[in-house]
């Protein structure tokens, strides 16, 4: 009777479906791409033969063992350069989101609080879902171009607050947080939940346009703040799986340090290697996507213009990215709807809303991986789709 019992449990576990981790249609970036993809976050990638040199001794002389836990500590010393840190706070992970999870693993467990701002990037938000963590999202909207009020962010801060978790810039806007906002969120924390952590994802944080600055980097903002970063958006090498987790914290670096040793071990060497070469090459391939994402930025700016009378953007602050949002006036859901249908017969895609907690009439547009030949096709296609929603309405 007893082993009768126990199988049906195991056969009522089994039935039990698994719902951990939740999927979102931004999986569909990873899978083919069509001719106009609007969609990606990314600027254009490196090549392999960018990084190789001629008669490349040291890649030839690379061991392949296990690297170090924390990771190459010249790879580190690059980073923190980049930060002005030190070495020692950086903990070098396999790829940004990896660096996300670990953070939402370590800091917030089970009915345990976590805040956000939405629209954001949903690996983020369901990184801390996945840990079981209590989300509790601030909305930013697109009429007030998603700035962050850090007064109505305080508002939800309560004692079971582990981890606030924001993105400067954002993703899918490309909106940054100021200096001051920062601040102010640390300074309500401090006297409303001192022992949790602000993450500020700040990937995207190099990608700027024309003459602009980089803004300075949140990690010399306290102990009690986590940076997080990759090669994957800046620099143009997703396919190297190097991201990074920043802490003056000693205590959660070690625990992000052996997060990391008890779920990957190590990175790949030849990974951690070629991103030193990437590193070491950074100004000049940054330079050249400042100039690539000025262009394309311009053109989407002209774009926008051209089509006001159907959308409305907000302008980003940085990144290859930006929202759109169609217009109300214009375009009821039905219309919506015929929008991404007329975008999937022109073999065009962009980012819609829903993947980001945003309304479906607001797209995520990805204007930095294409070349610009490329992305005026795109935009003709964008145009043709808006303007057979359109007309169906009508």
């Amino acid at each position: 009777m007893v082993a009768d019992n126990l199988l049906d449990r195991r056969s009522a576990r089994r039935k039990t479906p698994m719902t951990r981790f939740v999927r979102n249609d931004i999986i569909s970036l990873i899978g083919a791409a069509p001719r106009h993809d609007l969609a990606e976050s990314v600027g254009p990638d490196l090549r392999l033969a960018e990084l190789i040199h001629p008669d490349d001794d040291e890649l030839g002389a690379l061991r392949l063992g296990y690297a170090t836990a924390a990771g190459d500590p010249k790879l580190r010393a690059a980073i923190a350069a980049q930060h002005g840190v030190a070495a020692d706070d950086v903990v070098i992970t396999v790829g940004g989101m990896h660096a996300l999870f670990l953070s939402a693993y370590v800091l917030c467990g089970r009915g345990e609080e976590a805040i956000i701002t939405t629209p954001v990037f949903p690996l983020a938000r369901d990184a801390l879902t996945s840990v079981g963590a209590t989300v509790r999202p601030l909305p930013l909207r697109f009429e007030e171009d998603y700035r962050l009020d850090w007064r109505r962010l305080a508002a939800l801060l309560s004692p079971a607050t582990r981890l606030v978790s924001l993105a400067s810039p954002q993703n899918p806007s490309g909106v940054g947080l100021p200096h001051a906002v920062l601040t102010g969120v640390l300074s309500a924390m401090a006297a409303r939940c001192p022992d949790a952590f602000l993450l500020i994802d700040e990937t995207y944080r190099h990608a700027v346009y024309d003459e602009d600055r980089a803004a300075s980097s949140a990690a010399l903002l306290g102990p009690q703040v986590i940076v997080t970063g990759s090669l994957s958006k800046c620099h143009g090498a997703p396919g190297l799986r190097i991201g990074w987790a920043i802490t003056r914290n000693a205590a959660l670096r070690e625990q992000i340090m052996l997060g990391k040793f008890s779920t990957v071990i190590a990175n790949s060497t030849v990974d951690e290697m070629f991103a030193l070469r990437v590193l070491a090459q950074a100004e000049d391939i940054i330079d050249a996507r400042r100039r690539h994402l000025s262009d394309t930025l311009a053109r989407t700016a002209a774009w926008v213009e051209d089509n006001a009378g159907l959308v409305a953007w907000v302008r980003p602050d940085a990144g290859a990215l930006c929202c759109v949002r169609l217009r109300p006036d214009v375009f009821d859901e039905a219309a919506v709807a015929r929008f991404y249908a007329a975008l999937g017969r022109l073999d065009a895609r962009v980012g819609n809303g829903t993947w980001f907690g945003e309304e479906p009439r607001v797209f995520r547009l990805g204007f930095g991986l294409l070349p610009v030949w490329e992305l005026e096709a795109a935009l003709d296609a964008l145009t043709a789709a808006l303007q057979q929603a359109r007309r169906s309405a009508a």
